[in-house]
């Protein structure tokens, strides 16, 4: 499998300039690119398809990467407009075209249903003053790793890095971002083989993921809910107070506009950071690992969305679930209507809803008191065995 290894780089003033030059070459060629292919594609869907049509007139034929690549980077060199083109690396530009191409395909098989999950909106203009800029280099790029652990980039220089792991093998492409707190950051893109695989164990573990802990285990382990924006907002409220008092346009409006990124980018690493140890965690120490699968965007609009938003149970899970598959467990989602909260884990009578405020019940079948949290998990896990064996052909029961 393909992941992505992420490392801060530290370039230097004129470094900087030449990144700031290449990220401008790369919203402006894919800009021109879909101010050509957005009208055709606009006036193509006015026709409707060719059993149906709302409109008479020919199609017209999407111009092709090729095509796109000739005139908006070969020959738009050769004229004043974009003669500074010629001063950064073609790779990246012409990854440009790629990415709008990916782009338009994204949103047409959305539209026609090929693409499961939320609808995929058309390509749009890119800014310079978009939170995020990238360039991406793939291997005909002459980009490398020098000896001294630098990164050299064609046009750039040899940029210094902050090595944190090592690859575990050649990359075949690299990604240069800057985010809106003006970091830099490099992302390779690796392949993975088998030879990860961690040794099997016994335990399996079924996870029930809530706001007042992060997340309850089935053998009883609580994990405490660490809030990162809810312990941040005093910090934030008061930077984005200075923010939107200052002159529109002046540099201290720019400082605070900086100092506020800062802030929300240390929420966010710190959050990234605290999924990455704890799935890490439990992918080494279980065998099988069961989560229920909650609807993040249903939640995200009741009035918990701020907490649920704060938790990011969706990393999280994807997290759990790409180091399942690449160190040899067993991952699976329980369905969402599965009513953990309501089945008793020890009779299996179903004994009703019950709202929010209940943290504890009591069975009224077999008058076993149960945690709520604990107890939700037990059944997740237990959901998570019955499909398990469902899907070897075993035989599904309570005790499974």
């Amino acid at each position: 499998m393909q992941l992505r290894y992420q490392y801060r780089l530290y370039p230097d003033g004129d470094q900087r300039a030449a990144l700031t030059r290449l990220f401008g070459c790369v919203r402006v060629v894919f800009n021109d690119a879909l101010e050509r292919t957005a009208p055709v594609k606009a006036s193509n869907k006015l026709l409707g398809s060719p059993k149906a049509r709302t409109a008479e007139g020919p199609y017209q034929r999407v111009p092709k990467n090729t095509e796109l690549s000739k005139a908006l980077i070969t020959q738009a060199k050769q004229t004043p407009e974009r003669t500074w083109l010629s001063q950064v690396s073609a790779i990246p530009l012409q990854q440009a075209l790629r990415d709008l191409d990916r782009a338009w395909a994204a949103h047409e098989d959305s539209k026609t249903g090929t693409r499961k999950g939320p609808k995929v909106g058309a390509p749009r203009f890119k800014s310079r003053r978009d939170n995020r800029q990238s360039a991406r280099f793939t291997a005909n790029a002459r980009w490398r790793i020098t000896p001294a652990g630098k990164l050299s980039l064609p046009r750039v220089g040899d940029v210094k890095v902050r090595w944190s792991r090592n690859l575990p093998s050649a990359p075949t492409s690299v990604t240069v971002i800057k985010d809106a707190a003006d970091r830099y950051f490099a992302s390779f893109v690796v392949e993975t083989t088998a030879d990860e695989m961690l040794p099997e164990t016994t335990p399996e573990v079924g996870i029930d993921l809530g706001l007042t802990h992060f997340a309850v285990l089935s053998d009883g382990t609580t994990v405490t809910n660490p809030r990162f924006l809810r312990r941040a907002e005093r910090k934030l409220r008061k930077a984005q107070r200075d923010l939107s008092r200052k002159a529109k346009g002046s540099n201290n409006k720019e400082k605070a506009r900086h100092r506020v990124a800062r802030a929300h980018a240390g929420v966010a690493d710190a959050r990234k950071d605290f999924h990455h140890k704890l799935s890490t965690t439990l992918v080494r120490e279980n065998q099988a690992i069961h989560v229920e699968d909650l609807s993040v965007k249903a939640l995200g609009r009741t009035r918990m969305a701020k907490s649920v938003h704060d938790a990011g149970w969706s990393a999280f899970v994807n997290m759990l679930e790409y180091k399942s598959f690449r160190y040899g467990r067993v991952f699976s989602k329980v369905g969402r209507w599965l009513p953990s909260s309501q089945t008793c884990s020890e009779c299996w009578a179903v004994d009703g809803p019950k709202p929010l405020h209940v943290r504890e019940w009591t069975c009224k079948a077999c008058k076993t008191i149960h945690d709520r949290d604990v107890n939700a998990a037990r059944i997740v896990l237990a959901a998570g065995r019955a499909d398990r064996k469902n899907a070897c052909g075993g035989t599904v029961g309570p005790a499974a």
